[in-house]
C-alpha cells in the first residue's frame, strides 16, 4: 500500500508518460476525443506522445511538437513491425500508459505493454460494433477498457470479451468553454453573410461523416418537407465523404437535386470552426441509425442550438426528450421533419430547449470531467 501511495503521489506531482495510439485515416468523433484528451493532459503537465499512421489527420489537431508524434504503418492487428517498434519506443521513453483507441490497435498496444512490466494498457471503446474472439486475448492485459457511454458498456458486457472489473464507463466530454465563448462573441448576421446565406433565413443543419449509417438521406428528405412549410429555410451538411470514390456524397447530391433543394441545400465539407456553424443554426438534426454517444449532438447542445435526433442508443443517454432536445424514431422521415417544423414554428420553445441543452452539456459533458475520470482509470 505504501508503494502504491508513493507512486500515485509521484505521478500526480511529476506527471505521467503517456502514449496514445490511433491508426485512424479520417477525423471523426473518436479522433476528436483523442485530440481533446491529449491536449488537456499536456496542459496538466503530463508527457504525451501519439502514434499514428503516415498522412494521419490527427497531428494537426494536437498541441504537440513533431518529436512527440510517432509515425508507424499500423496496418492491422497483426502488424508485427509496428508492434516491435512500439515495444522499443515504450521501453526507450519509459512510457507508463499505452492508450489505444481503435480495435485494430488493441493488439499492438497490448504487446508493447506486456513487454514492459511497468507499463499499463488502456483501451477506449468508441463504437457499438461487437469485438471478436481475438480481442478476448488482446484485452486480457488491459487495466481498464473505457466505454464512452452506457450503451457501449452494455455491448462490452454482452460480448463476454471483457471482464466486468475492467470496464470503466466514462462519457465523452467536450470543451464546453470553447462553445460558451463562441456563443458570447457570435455575430450571426456576419457569419451568414460570409457563408453567402440570407441574413433573415432559418438555418437547419447537420454535422457528421458522409456515411450510410448516418442516414443523411433521411435528413435531406425531411428538409424537403420543412422547405415546403418554411420556404425561407436554408440547409447545411458539414462532413467529409470517406468512401473510396466519394460515392456517398454523389448519391446525396443527386437526392438534393431530385427533391428540388439545390438552391437551398449546401454541402460544406470539413470545417475547423464548426462551433460557429452550430451557433448559427436554428435547429441541429441528427438522423443517424446508430450512435454510441453522439458527440456532434452534445456540441450542438453546448452551442445553444435546439436538437432533433433519432432515438439511437447514444442520443437517448444525452438528450432528455422534450426538455434538452426532441427524439424521434430512427428512419421516420415524417416525424423528423415534423419535429423540426415544431421548433421552427415555436421560437419560445426552441429557445427554452436550447438554453436547457447548453446547461446540460456544461454540467454533464465537460472535458474537465472526462479527463479527471480518464486519469483515475490510468491510476487505478
Amino acid at each position: 500500500m505504501i508503494g502504491r501511495n508513493l507512486w500515485t503521489a509521484f505521478v500526480r506531482t511529476f506527471g505521467l508518460k503517456i502514449l496514445q495510439i490511433s491508426s485512424a485515416s479520417s477525423f471523426g468523433g473518436g479522433e476528436r476525443y483523442l485530440a481533446d484528451l491529449t491536449n488537456a493532459l499536456v496542459d496538466r503537465g503530463h508527457e504525451l506522445y501519439v502514434a499514428v499512421r503516415p498522412h494521419s489527420p490527427i497531428p494537426r489537431h494536437l498541441h504537440l511538437t513533431s518529436d512527440r508524434i510517432v509515425t508507424l504503418p499500423l496496418r492491422n492487428a497483426l502488424d508485427v513491425r509496428s508492434a516491435h517498434e512500439l515495444d522499443r519506443f515504450v521501453r526507450r521513453n519509459g512510457i507508463e500508459i499505452v492508450h489505444a483507441h481503435m480495435a485494430r490497435d488493441y493488439s499492438l498496444a497490448s504487446y508493447a505493454a506486456r513487454r514492459n512490466s511497468k507499463t499499463k494498457f488502456i483501451a477506449t471503446r468508441h463504437v457499438l460494433f461487437q469485438l471478436n474472439r481475438l480481442h478476448r486475448h488482446t484485452l486480457a492485459r488491459a487495466t481498464r477498457v473505457i466505454a464512452v457511454s452506457n450503451a457501449v458498456a452494455h455491448e462490452l458486457r454482452a460480448s463476454g470479451v471483457v471482464a466486468e472489473k475492467q470496464i470503466a464507463v466514462i462519457p465523452n466530454g467536450i470543451d464546453v468553454e470553447r462553445f460558451s465563448r463562441a456563443r458570447a462573441d457570435f455575430d450571426r448576421v456576419q457569419f451568414l453573410r460570409s457563408m453567402g446565406l440570407p441574413v433573415d433565413c432559418l438555418l437547419v443543419g447537420s454535422i457528421g461523416e458522409l456515411r450510410t449509417l448516418k442516414r443523411h438521406d433521411d435528413f435531406i428528405r425531411a428538409a424537403a418537407i420543412v422547405a415546403a412549410r418554411f420556404p425561407e429555410t436554408q440547409f447545411v451538411l458539414a462532413g467529409l465523404d470517406t468512401s473510396a470514390s466519394g460515392e456517398v456524397r454523389k448519391q446525396l447530391e443527386a437526392l438534393v437535386n431530385e427533391l428540388g433543394l439545390s438552391e437551398r441545400f449546401y454541402f460544406l465539407g470539413w470545417l475547423d470552426d464548426a462551433e460557429k456553424l452550430l451557433c448559427a443554426m436554428d435547429v441541429f438534426v441528427s438522423a443517424s441509425e446508430t450512435e454510441s454517444f453522439g458527440l456532434a449532438i452534445v456540441e450542438a447542445m453546448a452551442a445553444g442550438t435546439a436538437v432533433v435526433a433519432t432515438a439511437t442508443e447514444g442520443a437517448r443517454e444525452v438528450i432528455e426528450d422534450q426538455k434538452t432536445g426532441l427524439l424521434v424514431p430512427i428512419g421516420d422521415v415524417d416525424r423528423l421533419a415534423g419535429s423540426v417544423i415544431n421548433l421552427l414554428s415555436d421560437p419560445e420553445k426552441r429557445r427554452a430547449i436550447a438554453t436547457q441543452s447548453a446547461q446540460s452539456a456544461a454540467k454533464n459533458f465537460s472535458l474537465t470531467r472526462m479527463v479527471d475520470e480518464v486519469l483515475t482509470a490510468y491510476r487505478s
